[in-house]
């Protein structure tokens, strides 16, 4: 398995050095940048690990940097690290998902800490994304009509009435059904709703079938 990077993202040399000492001690790897645009600019990063993200930089913010990683490497987790504590900025970056908030002025032990909890936390994430790849795999292997008996199913519809929106006979639905329970994987309505429920299908309105 890939041992994890801790990246440093932060103008400040000689905080940089600190906290990459610190890491090192530690035994982890670590990578620095001194700036949010030369982190950047190194993406994709492969492999697991955390940002250590200054809040204040020049050019773009800490939380610009934020918005942009949800895009561009959502499975590393975000620890802020600041000089200033501020309330609102703290909510802000906490809403948009960032494992923590730290003054630059907390103990080492606490960052390192902190550095393992996130560290978790990307563990997590890559386990969940893995199973929504493995789920979106799985759903696409669906036949077109299969997947659209599929969607409405998962919100209760009936054989009797997927029949009538699909202008067939209930008998041909019962094996479009037992074919896709198969080609998902799972043995029960309840199984099939809970990959509907991890893929997001139910966030939207039921589309009206084909006749």
């Amino acid at each position: 398995m890939t041992a994890p990077i801790i990246h440093i993202v932060d103008d400040d040399r000689s905080y940089r050095t600190s906290v990459s000492r610190l890491v090192e001690a530690a035994s982890f790897r670590w990578a620095c940048y001194e700036s949010a645009t030369e982190f950047l600019e190194r993406l994709p990063i492969q492999g697991p690990g955390c940002v250590l993200l200054d809040l204040q930089m020049p050019g773009l913010s800490g939380l610009e940097l934020q918005d942009r990683l949800a895009q561009a490497a959502p499975l590393l987790p975000v620890v802020f690290l600041t000089g200033h504590g501020n309330v609102e900025v703290f909510v802000r970056a906490m809403k948009a998902g960032a494992e923590d908030f730290l003054e630059k002025s907390a103990p080492g032990e606490r960052l390192l800490e902190t550095i393992r909890r996130a560290l978790l936390r990307y563990d997590a994430n890559a386990s969940q994304h893995d199973r929504v790849s493995e789920l979106q795999a799985l759903v696409a292997s669906l036949t077109p009509r299969e997947a659209v008996v599929f969607d409405l199913v998962v919100r209760g519809n009936r054989n009797k009435e997927v029949a009538y929106h699909l202008g067939t006979s209930e008998r041909t639905i019962k094996a479009h059904r037992h074919n896709l329970m198969e080609k998902l994987r799972v043995r029960s309505l309840a199984e099939a709703v809970s990959i509907a429920e991890k893929l997001g299908m139910l966030n939207s309105r039921t589309r009206p079938a084909d006749r």
